[in-house]
């Protein structure tokens, strides 16, 4: 499902598609860290990429008043081309994983990985946690000043008086 989701990302022509087969993608990514038990990183790429990032794609696909002008294209060039070093790719890799021999450790029982997790974050890692929190707040408010129409310009013009 994750990959096909991935593949579909990239080959639908419309964005809104291409968003929701994003949350099929994100939430296989989720299943697989379910499977090698890592119960943090999957509630943090449920909650992260599925509940963050990719409601933050579809606002902004709905809510820009522009989209539908917008003519996104992705152009045919290539295609035999890339589609072979797909393929070489995807032999070699696959070859690689069938012929290497991985050593197999003995069945551990599952442990929850949260609790370590949040002991480093709150005395080792503390610092740099914080820093990139604000620095992420400063990005969101830059891109919040940014995307605002430029009201300054047209209130200025409006409150000259006429010669």
């Amino acid at each position: 499902m994750t990959v096909w989701s991935a593949i579909l990302v990239a080959i639908l022509p419309n964005i809104v598609y291409s968003a929701v087969a994003l949350l099929f993608s994100f939430a296989g990514v989720a299943g697989l860290y379910v499977y090698l038990s890592a119960d943090f990183l999957a509630a943090t790429q449920l909650l992260v990429y599925v509940g963050g990032i990719l409601i933050l794609i579809l606002f902004a696909v709905f809510l820009s008043n522009r989209i539908s002008d917008v003519k996104i294209s992705n152009p045919a060039r290539f295609r035999w081309q890339a589609g072979f070093v797909c393929l070489a790719l995807f032999g070699v890799l696959s070859y690689t994983a069938v012929s290497t021999v991985f050593p197999v450790k003995p069945s551990l029982s599952y442990q929850p990985t949260t609790a370590e997790i949040g002991e480093l974050l709150m005395t080792r890692y503390l610092l740099p946690f914080e820093v990139a929190s604000v620095l992420l707040l400063a990005a969101l408010i830059g891109a919040a000043l940014l995307s605002r129409p430029d009201l300054h310009k047209k209130g200025s013009a409006d409150m000259e008086e006429p010669k």
